[in-house]
């Protein structure tokens, strides 16, 4: 399985499909040497990658209807609809304790997306040039435009990783993945439509240019990105996990009962495909081989 990544696309709460098809995969003790994620997507990576079996469906969806996770009054106390605090501090650290130390000896390669709110440009970080700093990394490839705060780290002003980079497949690419699975939380056929809020964006983030321009350009990215792995799909170079049944989900939704049954349509679909894959994973690693000799 060299020269494979595992590319993790985010998504908020529909994030739990991924949480369900990354359990499956730790049952399976189904590792790839490369995995990079962006948004809910690194979340769920980081308990995988730690091998802490069931993390991910008790932080999702058990505090799913905790009042400091998604609320309004979260909103208007803090100007931010997921509570940030909560999630990337109180559970890793109290309540859910995550291994940091499994993390970091995992020998995975693991890489985060974020958005530099200056330049608009996507910025990755890989776990093991910063051991200490995990999680604000994956706070700021969390924190969403009008929902969530900037997070200044280092010298850079960051934001959703999805924004500037909604599917890091190129990323992946770029770092010598010559395969690559894909983890998607829509539908096949999903087209997404410009946003008609860029003029709030204007108002809201008037000193950072690039985040508005990117925001405005994220529909093109976004779709143009899924033609691309269509085309790799076809020839044979990306295996792509999606949602089969239509979503009921939102990006916010509090709904256990919703949301376990997206966790388990995830590890369902997983299982489903995991002959496939593995036989997909064979036939590519034999044709590197004849490539080769």
């Amino acid at each position: 399985m060299n020269d494979t990544g595992l590319v993790l696309e985010g998504g908020g709460m529909r994030g739990v499909y991924t949480a369900g098809v990354l359990e499956y995969f730790l049952e399976q003790k189904f590792y790839l040497p490369y995995v990079i994620g962006v948004s809910a997507g690194a979340c769920n990576a980081a308990s995988y990658l730690s091998r802490q079996q069931g993390r991910n469906k008790r932080v999702t969806i058990g505090f799913s209807k905790h009042p400091d996770y998604i609320s309004l009054r979260n909103y208007w106390r803090k100007r931010q609809l997921f509570g940030m605090d909560l999630i990337f501090d109180e559970i890793p650290n109290k309540l859910v304790p995550f291994d940091y130390s499994a993390l970091q000896n995992a020998p995975e390669k693991f890489v985060v997306g974020t958005t530099d709110c200056i330049t608009g440009e996507p910025v990755y970080f890989e776990k093991n040039e910063f051991p200490d700093q995990i999680l604000p990394i994956l706070r700021a490839s969390s924190s969403l435009p009008f929902m969530a705060p900037v997070i200044e780290l280092g010298n850079r002003c960051l934001m959703d990783g999805g924004i500037s980079d909604p599917i890091p497949i190129r990323k992946s690419e770029m770092d010598g993945n010559k395969k690559n699975i894909v983890i998607l939380t829509r539908n096949d056929g999903y087209i997404k439509k410009r946003s008609k809020m860029n003029w709030i964006t204007k108002k809201v983030y008037p000193q950072y240019g690039g985040l508005v321009k990117s925001m405005d350009e994220r529909y093109q990215v976004y779709n143009e990105t899924m033609s691309y792995i269509t085309e790799k799909e076809r020839a044979g170079e990306v295996y792509v996990i999606r949602p089969m049944q239509p979503l009921k989900v939102s990006r916010a939704e509090r709904n256990p009962v919703k949301l376990t049954a997206l966790y388990e349509q995830g590890y369902s679909d997983a299982a489903h495909h995991f002959d496939a894959l593995k036989h997909w994973l064979s036939n590519t690693n034999e044709k590197e081989k004849q490539t080769v000799q």
